[in-house]
């Protein structure tokens, strides 16, 4: 009864039907009641035998059997009325569909078919099927795939026409076909399981990223069939065994890159068909994404630093360490993230030297393991790049050193750093390096961010830093959600300046991560409960919606152009009903953040 309240509430259902389903539900259950009491035991079937049918009419209320079965009927017939119109029943493949394309007299019965199972454009279907029955791609070369193709095409198209668009999701499978080398054994895993291929569906109708990774890796989908794949995401330990057992069959270090990206692209499938699924949260997400990231920084990490030892020798008690940045350091990555990094290196004496035959100076040294990790990580191989990775929040930005000394880290941030450097200090991480060097330089950022600062002239630079962005980067798009006013810019700013403005008082404020920073801002009294109440759901919504549009889009969302398949992901991941009132939620959240902004940044 609540839940069909706050459905109404959130126009998820019509109050009209939230109404109608709570009476018949009260009426039903308080017949249940009668039919368990009448009989003394659990049982919720209406009695046959005419004495006691007309017992438990009387006992219900009414005066005859008669009168009790028409309201009987009348709460069914309510409840199969409501239960339609929210579940229409999907189309069956038609009988002609079975086969389908075996020459061009079947063409108009093939027409016909596809449109009622809701293709628009049936002939663009009939040239693809045609194509894939010819064995004009790779994938189905050979006779025993196409039979087993053959086999569950009607279902294949069935599951499409699930989807909210199904030619897309036919037309996107089209080019997974093209460029899969082999297709007996996806064919196989889809035509055992149902479920899997509607999921295959969804993917091909919402989210072209996944489809072109599953074109190349069709044998990911056997993770998927695992009962358990969806309640969870792998452990920290379980990615360093996954990515140090794959690394671990490299032949060479070229060997090595090109599977560190073929488990980085499968990990990260797996992680968003997770997202499209709804299994986990947009938080979870991006934690996931990021101890991706973490793991491969540091695998390639050991492997940049064995290649260096090999070529130029050791640095005497040389180290260095990885800081992660931005949505990597906060723990908020989504699919197409890129990563920004910092290093930081130390070593013993001022003119150290490795050991090797192509000896080279300390600077030198960790410098070339900078740039070799850069390339590890974003260079073009047979298997394409892993991430973009940016070192611009470096030391100096683009005009300092690649990689900075960490007595030189130190006295920048102290004594050098402008204070935007240090707002994008908050987010700081270190993922990578020994420990000693972690706390050395966990230490030197916390008393950074920890020292008092002057409020009124924080709140100026971060008001002219906004006005800067806006200049050159702004817009009115709702969908920029980074750039729009009130949007991702805007809320990271309140965080940001909050911390650096309290952590002198209260350096338990302090957290990498958006929504941990607000909700720990909320508990220290800083963030007023009006305030915490707009900006936590807020910072959830931008990074649903984030989530889903990296996930599916290579391309800028438009939303009167976008598939209505990712108008109805876009609103499930939001919570909300309809894309509609997505949007008017949208606009709504962007107004309160850009007051607030203007309020709290002050």
């Amino acid at each position: 009864m609540q839940t069909l309240a706050r459905l109404a509430e959130g126009a998820w259902i019509d109050p009209v039907a939230a109404q109608e389903l709570s009476e018949a539900y009260l009426f039903l259950r308080r017949v249940e009641n009668r039919i368990q009491m009448v009989g003394d035991q659990q049982t919720h079937i209406i009695p046959a035998e005419p004495q006691e049918l007309d017992r438990l009419a009387r006992l219900c209320g009414f005066a005859d059997t008669d009168a009790f079965g028409d309201a009987l009927i009348a709460r069914f017939t309510c409840v199969e009325t409501h239960y339609g119109a929210l579940f229409e029943k999907l189309p069956q493949p038609p009988s002609s569909v079975s086969g389908l394309l075996v020459g061009d007299e079947a063409e108009p019965e093939s027409v016909s078919a596809l449109q009622e199972l809701g293709f628009e454009n049936p002939g663009a279907a009939i040239e693809a099927i045609k194509a894939w029955q010819a064995g004009r791609y790779p994938a189905t070369r050979s006779a025993k795939a196409r039979e087993r193709l053959t086999d569950f095409l009607p279902n294949l198209l069935e599951a499409f026409s699930r989807t909210a668009q199904p030619d897309l999701a036919l037309s996107t499978f089209d080019k997974v076909m093209a460029n899969m080398p082999a297709g007996l054994q996806l064919f196989s895993l889809l035509a055992a399981n149902p479920s899997l291929l509607r999921l295959v569906a969804d993917i091909m109708g919402t989210a072209p990223r996944l489809a072109k990774i599953l074109a190349r890796r069709p044998l990911l989908l056997d993770a998927v069939l695992d009962p358990g794949f969806f309640g969870d995401v792998p452990t920290t330990a379980q990615l360093k065994d996954v990515v140090g057992s794959t690394l671990a069959l490299a032949t060479d270090y070229e060997d090595a890159l090109d599977r560190a990206r073929i488990v980085g692209r499968e990990q990260s499938f797996l992680i968003g068909v997770r997202v499209i699924s709804g299994t986990i949260s947009a938080e979870l997400a991006g934690e996931a994404y990021a101890a991706l990231a973490d793991t491969l920084i540091q695998a390639l990490s050991d492997r940049v630093g064995e290649e260096l030892v090999a070529q130029h020798g050791l640095l005497p008690d040389g180290m260095i360490a990885v800081l992660a940045m931005g949505k990597l350091g906060g723990q908020e990555m989504t699919a197409a993230s890129d990563l920004d990094l910092i290093t930081v290196y130390d070593y013993a004496g001022d003119d150290a030297k490795s050991d090797g035959s192509r000896s080279l100076p300390g600077p030198q040294y960790y410098t070339r393991f900078t740039q070799r990790l850069i390339s590890a990580l974003s260079a073009q191989t047979a298997e394409g790049a892993l991430y973009e990775v940016d070192m611009r929040l470096r030391p100096s930005g683009s005009q300092g050193p690649v990689s900075t000394k960490l007595s030189g880290f130190i006295d920048y941030q102290e004594h050098s750093a402008w204070v935007w450097e240090h707002l994008a200090l908050t987010r700081a991480r270190v993922v990578s390096g020994p420990d000693s060097m972690r706390e050395t330089i966990e230490t030197t950022i916390r008393g950074v961010l920890t020292r008092p600062r002057d409020r009124a002239a924080v709140a100026g630079e971060v008001h002219e830093m906004r006005r800067k962005i806006a200049a050159e980067k702004g817009t009115t798009d709702i969908w920029n959600l980074k750039q729009v006013r009130g949007g991702i810019v805007d809320l990271e700013f309140i965080t940001q300046f909050l911390q650096l403005v309290s952590a002198a008082e209260r350096p338990d404020v302090l957290d990498q991560n958006a929504e941990g920073a607000l909700s720990k801002l909320a508990a220290a009294g800083i963030l007023e409960p009006a305030d915490a109440e707009l900006l936590i759901p807020a910072a959830r919504l931008y990074q649903s919606l984030t989530q889903i549009l990296r996930l599916c889009l290579d391309e800028t969302f438009t939303a009167h152009d976008a598939p209505q398949a990712l108008r109805d992901l876009l609103a499930r991941s939001a919570d909300m009903p309809d894309f509609s009132m997505l949007e008017a939620t949208l606009k709504d959240t962007l107004a309160r953040v850009q007051g607030a902004f203007n309020r709290l940044v002050s």
